[in-house]
């Protein structure tokens, strides 16, 4: 079963006050240590203030339930989310580039290293942990915005880790551009983190496929095939946050009566849904009447109109199911 619309805006919530104490734990070690990159960390991590807000919001409004304006849900709000907190980190990569660059040409003194280390230290360890379990979280319920707020948080972590160890090479080696250097390298990093959110939350918004959920269907379909199940094609999978949606084309022998047809289809979209158990499942199978063409593709026991003998069943996989036509018996077929 899915999760509860409570669950996720709970974990949502709990991902906001902690980015909320975190960013004010961070200000306060660029106040004791006026450090470059002490300055990028506390930056970056405001970002996860706003995102986490705007997370909670979207999970709020993706649970809401289908209406005549929103036929399929509001899930796909969930990849705006993403893809909001992806183009706020871009601009603040592009934002530390700019600011590391001015402080690597022009470094200044670094004080109080010792306790920029220890705050940035605890910091790194909850941001670690808590993306930890948002990531898992996330992907358990099939929410993407939690996934996404996770990452970040990972990511929020990692940065913190990488300012540690620059103060620390300031403080032993006395080398001021050792600060600047980090935060150059925390911005490039930074920006194209937010590159490849946004190119994530584009690819949901432009019903991008899936691959890995389309190949798990096809191979339960293969998995699950009976001999009436002659030939599936043009299989689509969409994803709307944690709904898919899926359809195909099913050829079935032509002489099965109307209410045969239905029955077969039902037990195809139960199969499916029972696969899929942790997410809501809309599918839709278009039956197809078979053509003597397929005679030597079908195996359907004591057929009374059998033209051809059977030679063999394609074998459906990501490459053929999903295209828009029907397979015949063809050289490459036999290969």
């Amino acid at each position: 079963m899915a999760a509860s619309p409570g669950l996720k805006r709970r974990l949502g919530l709990l991902s906001l006050v902690v980015s909320i104490g975190l960013v004010l734990t961070k200000f306060y070690a660029y106040r004791l240590t006026h450090s470059q990159v002490v300055l990028t960390d506390a930056l970056e991590s405001i970002i996860n203030v706003f995102t986490s807000g705007f997370a909670l919001y979207s999970l709020y409004l993706a649970d809401l339930p289908k209406d005549e304006n929103h036929p399929y849900g509001h899930g796909k709000i969930e990849y705006l989310s993403v893809g909001f907190e992806g183009a706020l980190i871009f601009i603040a990569g592009a934002f530390i580039l700019y600011s590391a660059t001015l402080s690597f040409i022009h470094p200044h003194q670094v004080a109080r290293p010792d306790w920029g280390v220890a705050l940035l230290a605890s910091t790194s360890v909850v941001n670690f942990g808590l993306g930890l379990w948002l990531v898992r979280a996330g992907r358990k319920v099939q929410s993407v915005a939690l996934v996404g707020d996770g990452q970040h948080l990972y990511i929020d972590a990692l940065t913190s880790i990488v300012s540690s160890a620059a103060l620390v090479l300031v403080h032993f080696t006395g080398v001021l551009r050792f600060d600047a250097g980090a935060a150059l390298g925390l911005g490039a990093f930074i920006l194209f983190n937010g590159y490849q959110m946004l190119r994530s939350a584009v690819g949901g918004l432009m019903d991008e496929s899936d691959l890995a959920t389309v190949a798990e269907v096809i191979a339960e379909l293969q998995r699950l095939r009976r001999p009436c199940w002659i030939d599936v094609h043009n299989l689509r999978v969409q994803r709307y946050g944690a709904n898919l949606h899926i359809d195909c084309h099913m050829q079935m022998p032509y002489y099965f009566s109307l209410e045969k047809v239905h029955t077969e289809i039902h037990e195809v979209e139960e199969l499916i849904r029972a696969r899929f158990a942790a997410v809501e499942i809309e599918m839709f199978v278009h039956a197809d009447p078979c053509s003597y063409a397929a005679c030597s593709l079908c195996h359907m026991p004591d057929c009374p109109v059998r033209h051809h003998a059977f030679e063999h069943e394609v074998v459906w996989d990501i490459h053929n199911a999903v295209k828009d036509e029907r397979h015949h018996l063809t050289m490459s077929n036999q290969q």
